[in-house]
C-alpha cells in the first residue's frame, strides 16, 4: 500500500505537537527544548524571551516573581502556542511552568499542550546554575523555585524525564515520551 499523499485525510489530521519543556532553573529547558524541536521538526522558543522587561529586571536583582508578574507572561506563552497550533507548525517552548495553575493558564490558550517536566536533584541543579554565565536567573533563586514546583499530576497531559543523562539522552527520552502521547 502506498504512503498517504500530503493531501490525504490521514496526513491532514496530524497536527505537529505543542510542547512545553518545563522545570526549575538549571534543569536544561532551553538545551533540551532546542534539541527536541530539532528532533521532531518544529520551531523552538524560549519563554524567557517573552518576559516583560520589568520581570527580567526583578529576577536580575534576585527578587522572585510573584503571580501578578507571571499571569501576563503565561498568557503570552499560551498565545504563542495557539498561534503555532493555528498555523499547524507545532512549537516547543522552554518555560518553567512550575505550578499547576500556571500550566492551566497556558492550557486555557492552547488546550492540546503537552508538558515535559525535567527532573533532577537539587545538587545537580545548583551545580548547573553555578556553571553558567550570562543568565539573569541567579543561583539564590533555585530554592524558591524548588519550593514552588508542583510536579505534573496524573491528569495532566505530560511526562517527567530525568536529567541525569547527557543532553542527547534526555532529548531521546523526550522524543520517546511525545511519541507515546501523540
Amino acid at each position: 500500500m502506498p504512503a498517504p499523499s500530503p493531501s490525504s485525510p490521514a496526513e491532514a489530521s496530524h497536527r505537529p505537537p505543542l510542547v512545553i519543556v518545563m522545570g526549575v532553573s538549571g534543569s536544561g529547558k532551553s538545551t533540551v527544548g532546542e534539541g527536541l524541536a530539532a528532533a521532531i521538526g518544529v520551531p523552538f522558543a524560549d519563554a524567557d524571551d517573552l518576559h516583560p522587561a520589568a520581570n527580567v529586571a526583578k529576577m536580575s536583582a534576585g527578587v522572585p516573581l510573584d503571580d501578578a508578574d507571571r499571569w501576563p507572561w503565561l498568557a503570552r506563552v499560551g498565545e504563542e502556542l495557539e498561534r503555532a497550533d493555528a498555523a499547524a507548525t507545532g512549537l516547543v517552548i522552554a518555560c518553567s511552568a512550575l505550578k499547576r495553575s500556571y500550566r492551566d493558564a497556558i492550557r486555557a490558550e492552547a488546550p492540546s499542550t503537552f508538558f515535559l517536566q525535567l527532573d533532577g536533584s537539587p545538587e545537580l541543579l545548583a551545580a548547573r546554575i553555578g556553571a553558567r554565565a550570562g543568565h539573569f536567573m541567579p543561583p539564590a533563586l533555585l530554592a524558591s523555585q524548588l519550593a514552588t514546583l508542583e510536579p505534573l499530576a496524573d491528569d495532566e497531559a505530560g511526562a517527567t524525564i530525568s536529567i541525569d543523562d547527557d543532553p542527547a539522552g534526555v532529548v531521546r527520552s523526550a522524543v520517546a515520551a511525545i511519541a507515546v502521547a501523540v
